[in-house]
């Protein structure tokens, strides 16, 4: 009965009460030496964050994912419809990655990479600590009644609150429709995009309830990875840990007493204060094990490492450890697991790199006429017709743009002009007539290769089929 009570924790979530209504966290301000770091990588990424959809490189914006128009830009390579592959490609490289480090670090992406507990913990939380007051004010002034001084805290945070929900989904929306195309429609007429208005709107609205009222529950309730993590975690991967087997000893957890010794009467390090508990943000127990609710934020190691220092106890009571380190005293190793993941995204970033470096920056398409056969020709030529389509992957426009017959002699004559231009980041499509002499026509179907110049430079080649009378074989 004992082991049952001891694993009810399991059978619950913390920001939900017995009667299922929303139960409130309100976390001790963390500080330490995890915290600072965290705070510097978090103000780094925050940085990126906003500014990359401002970012160009080479007339590309660093970071898009226009999946209206299935554009997309990672890392100022562009990506269009046809390069669908390569996207595929980077999204299996970018989950095998997130899994390799999953297996080896436990669900330290959360606490430490995470938009979600970036804005959270380093934005809209300390905003709450600067109006509201530490953990316990804001108790007290969760449980005191609506008076001015609650009413006017209440509008100031809400306020702030809404107006950097409205900031992110700016920002979120530069990434789908682009920063220049954003900035664009902010400085133009309102009224002219409506549509954009209104999707500022609801993204505004999906922001503010996220980090107003649903907050760490959508670590704990909406995000898979959480769940991912009790597939992939076993008793090598490095968390953070309670050293119970410090903390509890025979004797387990007892209230601390001055000039005692803890070690000779049995009894564990952990003095039972509740600190780690106070200070989570997710409101669990880190003295219970891993929990899906642990996003890994540390803030419960310097919490304990303070008390520990204040005891004069050694810190590392809450740490980063795997079960085998606590339990065996054994030092990280690479698995079969770990090497068999590695070598899976170390092949895949290698096929990743090849087809880039492969991928050409226009690619061209012809395309015989669909129920069209070939027409006779003075002289004995035969000729075809065919639409063409070239796309530019590039920022500028490629001018003097002509097809020439690479493998056989032939012309090309275009139904338009000779030559034309492909603009920056768009296509080019028309009609074309090959004609080629029926002596060199092997049979009733003649593949053949055909070069798109941009005036005297081979920029692409294709391939096409050519129809011809099979008496001419």
């Amino acid at each position: 009965m004992e082991n049952f009570e001891n694993e009810q924790f399991r059978d619950s979530i913390g920001t939900i009460n017995k009667d299922g209504g929303r139960s409130w966290v309100f976390p001790k301000k963390p500080s330490g030496q995890f915290y600072k770091y965290r705070s510097y990588v978090s103000y780094f990424l925050l940085a990126f964050l906003l500014s990359a959809p401002f970012i160009k490189i080479n007339g590309n914006q660093f970071l898009l994912f226009n999946f209206l128009e299935r554009k997309f830009n990672i890392f100022g390579f562009p990506f269009w419809p046809q390069d669908f592959y390569l996207l595929v490609i980077s999204m299996i490289v970018g989950v095998v990655f997130v899994i390799l480090f999953t297996v080896i670090f436990g669900r330290v992406f959360c606490g430490w990479i995470c938009p979600q507990t970036i804005f959270m913990e380093m934005v809209f939380r300390k905003i709450e600590y600067w109006i509201d007051g530490d953990r316990g004010k804001q108790i007290r002034l969760d449980k005191q009644p609506w008076n001015a001084d609650k009413i006017k805290k209440r509008l100031l945070k809400w306020f702030l609150f809404f107006v950097i929900s409205f900031l992110i989904a700016n920002v979120f929306l530069a990434y789908l429709i682009g920063g220049d195309v954003l900035i664009a429609y902010i400085t133009g007429n309102t009224l002219d995009n409506i549509r954009t208005l209104i999707s500022l709107t609801i993204f505004t609205c999906v922001f503010y309830f996220v980090f107003v009222w649903f907050r760490e529950q959508v670590c704990i309730i909406a995000c898979p990875y959480g769940r991912l993590q009790g597939v992939l975690l076993d008793n090598k991967t490095i968390n953070v840990a309670y050293d119970f087997k410090r903390g509890e000893r025979k004797e387990g957890r007892s209230k601390f007493k001055k000039n005692e010794d803890r070690e000779a009467q049995g009894k564990g390090d952990c003095i039972d204060c509740k600190q780690c508990v106070v200070v989570c943000p997710t409101g669990i127990d880190i003295r219970n094990g891993t929990q899906l609710e642990c996003v890994n934020c540390t803030a419960c190691i310097d919490e304990c490492d303070h008390i520990m220092e204040s005891i004069n106890l050694p810190k590392g009571l809450i740490k980063y450890a795997s079960e085998d380190n606590i339990v065996k005293k054994q030092p990280f190793k690479l698995s079969a697991r770990i090497k068999g993941y590695s070598a899976v995204l170390l092949i895949l970033t290698g096929v990743l790199i090849g087809m880039l470096f492969l991928r050409n920056d226009v690619e061209a398409t012809i395309l015989r006429l669909p129920g069209q056969l070939y027409q006779h020709k003075e002289n004995n030529i035969i000729s075809n017709v065919y639409t063409y389509k070239v796309i530019n992957k590039t920022t500028k426009d490629i001018e003097d743009v002509s097809y020439k017959i690479l493998s056989h002699k032939g012309v090309i004559k275009l139904v338009s002009n000779h030559h034309f231009i492909i603009p920056k980041q768009g296509l080019a499509e028309g009609t074309l007539f090959i004609e080629l002499p029926t002596s060199i026509l092997k049979g009733d179907n003649v593949a053949i290769e055909i070069g798109v110049f941009s005036g005297d430079q081979l920029i692409e080649t294709t391939k096409t089929n050519f129809l011809g009378p099979r008496s001419y074989k």
